[in-house]
């Protein structure tokens, strides 16, 4: 039986949240750590510091998973000066590696929000402001008996899927022309002949992400010794990619209950909001963790309320009565992340320990 090595981990969580989809200001992926090293257990926790390093040793794990990198900015020392670098040395002592998934994990399909649209029971989710240029278009030229076996082996590699449907392609056919050179091994024609063969364009998008996977299908699969194909960038959104979250409760409720409600199932100690507008709750937007510059998307979503964290004093005016800001707490907003880490590690390592962590990380206190 194969060892599990932690870079087995960290392929787990990039295939459900690839680390092209964090924000450019981030620092996703592995912090601390060498990705060759055996895996010997896991432990998952929003804030990666001193406290969880000690837990992660005394539970025999050399691999914690957090939402939130310790490093955003880089280190021009290491000297134990603040809890940063006490809690990278420590890590580096006892050979504990440190992985992040943040925004990443944020703008994921099914990723945090829709961890706390669970919660809430919403239904008819989306991204409340969706994701562009993480698609490419392959475009490969094919011999017409050849092509059926390149566009499995393309989707195979994870191309040609758009929203919910899979094993999209366009296929025109034409003529292809090629004169092959002295040193080559043509497929069909002769050397130092013009050749002429009727052949398939195929078009399919993929996931930038997916793209050097599908290549390498593609022209493994692929009859002829040289390979003709494009890559174009592509403008489209991502419609199940993006920032936040817009759904739907399954009936209306009044501001108040929904606000109790709010406080009870997101369990969090303070729900700050913006004055009540007499109106019925229907739809709800949200952001896990600080989620101010959603704002006006969620206006132009028509949401009833905007659930996030972190907005400052004079943001709340920006609602302007047209939709009720709360403030949950950032904390309070991505406490579930664990529950989805542990959702989609657990569905793929059996028999490895994974454990949740149990040191509450919340730096901020209510009396």
């Amino acid at each position: 039986m194969n060892k599990m090595k932690i870079k087995d981990v960290i392929n787990i969580i990039e295939s459900f949240a690839p680390l092209s989809y964090q924000e450019s200001y981030d620092n996703s992926g592995l912090i601390v750590g060498n990705i060759n090293d055996e895996l010997t257990g896991v432990l998952i926790c929003l804030d990666s510091i001193e406290e969880v390093v000690d837990e992660a040793i005394s539970k025999k794990c050399n691999l914690i998973v957090a939402h939130h990198p310790i490093v955003f900015s880089g280190l021009k020392k290491i000297t134990g000066k603040n809890y940063i670098e006490r809690t990278i040395l420590k890590a580096i002592k006892n050979d504990v590696a440190i992985y992040a998934a943040h925004t990443n994990l944020d703008n994921a399909n099914k990723g945090v929000n829709y961890k706390i649209a669970e919660k809430l029971g919403l239904k008819n989710c989306k991204p409340l402001s969706s994701k562009a240029g993480f698609l490419k278009k392959i475009v490969v030229y094919c011999p017409i008996e050849q092509a059926e076996n390149v566009r499995l082996a393309m989707f195979n590699a994870g191309a040609g899927a758009i929203g919910n449907y899979s094993e999209c392609s366009f296929n025109i056919n034409g003529e292809g022309t090629f004169r092959a050179g002295e040193n080559t091994n043509p497929f069909v024609g002769e050397k130092d002949k013009r050749h002429t063969e009727q052949e398939i364009r195929i078009e399919m998008v993929a996931e930038s992400f997916k793209l050097h996977q599908v290549i390498h299908s593609m022209i493994e699969a692929h009859p002829y010794e040289e390979v003709a194909y494009d890559v174009y960038s592509l403008d489209n959104t991502l419609n199940n990619v993006g920032s936040g979250l817009i759904g739907e409760l399954n009936q209306e409720e009044s501001e108040l209950d929904f606000l109790k409600r709010l406080k009870k199932d997101l369990q969090t100690d303070c729900v700050r909001h913006t004055k009540l507008l007499q109106n019925k709750i229907k739809r709800v937007a949200l952001c896990g963790g600080s989620g101010s510059f959603l704002l006006n998307d969620a206006i132009k979503e028509n949401a009833d309320v905007f659930i996030t964290a972190d907005f400052k004093y004079h943001q709340f005016f920006d609602a302007e009565n047209k939709i009720i800001i709360a403030d949950i707490g950032h904390y309070e907003s991505e406490q579930f992340t664990k529950e989805l880490f542990y959702d989609i590690l657990t569905k793929k390592i059996t028999n490895f320990a994974v454990h949740l962590s149990e040191i509450n990380t919340n730096p901020i206190n209510y009396l």
